[in-house]
Formats: structure tokens, sequence, C-alpha cells
């Protein structure tokens, strides 16, 4: 997916739909490497512009530890909350990859051992190669469905309304393409930017006018320090697109108005 990330952390004028989106998401990325630092995360972003390019509101991301508790309160609060919830990491062959163990307790169903993960591993190792560290990789919670991973083979799974996927973003990518279709989409949200070439606070209380003129839209100011000097960007969000114009044509008239009072 190709579309850009705003540039830095909102700070102003930030207005929220007034609606709850129909069709929302969360991202649980689970893993100690995560939260020490040791691997840098990428797959957040991605599905943050997945999900927008299908019309599904990402509305929330938690990352925790390999712990089997944490998860699993994790999940079950944001599974109760949001239409989808995606895991990424922890369903590999290690002792630490307990994700399948947290989801399987958090659905209250046991585990079991399917024979398609086992017949698909054996089709790229010999049977004495697959050892029981690999076969944790086939354990999927009862009343699980299998996502494909076309990639090492080994797929994710799907339970309810959870799709657990691995943390390797090649292979997760690879998964949420084989599920994207079967998932209930939204409409999808159009965005407009405007480069604002003067500082947040002379503009801010006209930003926040325009953002109160408009309350089913979201409408940030995004700060960056690019090329030695600080730039903003003022990002408006929305499902109507023609109220999203409305309200970039507003932004540029009081960013007009901002620049000539400052002569």
């Amino acid at each position: 997916m190709t579309t850009q990330q705003p540039p830095a952390t909102e700070s102003v004028a930030t207005q929220t739909h007034s609606s709850a989106p129909d069709i929302t998401a969360a991202i649980l990325v689970i893993g100690d490497e995560i939260l020490s630092g040791r691997t840098k995360d990428k797959n957040i972003g991605y599905i943050a512009d997945y999900m927008t390019n299908i019309g599904i509101v990402l509305s929330e991301v938690r990352i925790v530890p390999d712990i089997e508790d944490e998860i699993v309160n994790a999940l079950n609060a944001l599974r109760s909350r949001y239409t989808y919830v995606f895991t990424t990491g922890g369903i590999g062959p290690t002792h630490d990859d307990i994700t399948a163990d947290a989801v399987a307790k958090a659905f209250g169903v046991e585990l079991y051992e399917d024979e398609r993960i086992i017949a698909g591993m054996l089709e790229r190792m010999k049977p004495e190669d697959l050892n029981a560290a690999r076969r944790r990789m086939a354990r999927v919670p009862r009343g699980g469905e299998l996502v494909p991973n076309p990639v090492s083979k080994v797929p994710g799974f799907r339970i309810g309304n959870v799709i657990v996927m691995a943390g390797v973003p090649m292979i997760m990518q690879a998964m949420l393409d084989g599920v994207a279709s079967t998932l209930q989409t939204g409409v999808r949200l159009t965005m407009q930017s405007v480069e604002a070439d003067v500082p947040e606070g002379a503009y801010a209380a006209g930003l926040s006018e325009v953002a109160s003129a408009h309350p089913a839209l979201s409408i940030g100011s995004y700060p960056s320090y690019v090329d030695g000097r600080f730039k903003n960007q003022i990002v408006v969000r929305g499902r109507d697109p023609e109220e999203v114009s409305a309200a970039v044509n507003e932004v540029n008239a009081m960013l007009a108005a901002v620049r000539a009072a400052r002569g």
C-alpha cells in the first residue's frame, strides 16, 4: 500500500467522527522483542494503510509481551470492542511463541494439531525433521479457520473476529492479502492535506473553528522537521468527499487570512 503516513504527531485541532464507524479494527502486536526495541515493528503502518484503503477504520493498537495472561486480557478487550482484531507475532516454533495458546484460552477452546498444516510442512521437509518444535506451528484453536501463507506455507488462523498472523512483515503481508477478500468493509475515507507555511500557534484557533464546523471529519495538524526547518501539514479525513473538499477550502481561506494578518 502506498498511502502516506502523517509526518509527525498530531498536535492541535483534532476532531473525531461524530458517530462510531461501522467497520473498525485493532492491532495486537505480540512480542518481548518489540517492547525491548530489539525488533522495530514494520507491520502497524502497513496494516493501517491497508485498512484505510479498503474502508476499515483502524481504531487502536496495543503491544503486549510474551505473557499469556497479558495477551488474553488484551485480546478479550479488543475483540469485544472492534469489528476485527489483527494479531502479529508469536506463532513460530519456539517456547515463547504462545499466541495460539493465548487465543485458545481467550475463546475457551482447546488447541488441536491440524493435519493439513502437517501435510504442508512435510512438502517442504523430511519427516525426520518435523520435530516437536515445528509441530507447535500446526496447532489451531478448535473452530478456527486457516489463513493461507504462500511465503513459508505455515498458515495463520482466524477464529471469531480475530485474525492471527505472523510477525515477519513479508509473511504477514501475504496473510493479510489472503484474508482481505473475506472482510466486511465500509466506506473508504477521503484524505486531503494542506501545507501550512505559518506556525501552528498562528492558525490553531482558526483550525479549531473549522474542525468545530465539521464534526463528522477528522482534522489534524502535523508538525515535522525537514531540511533544517519546521513544516506543518494539515490533514482532513472523512467519508464525504464533498465535505472534505469544503473543509479544505475553509482551511486554505483561514491560512490566507493568517498570512495577511502577519504581513
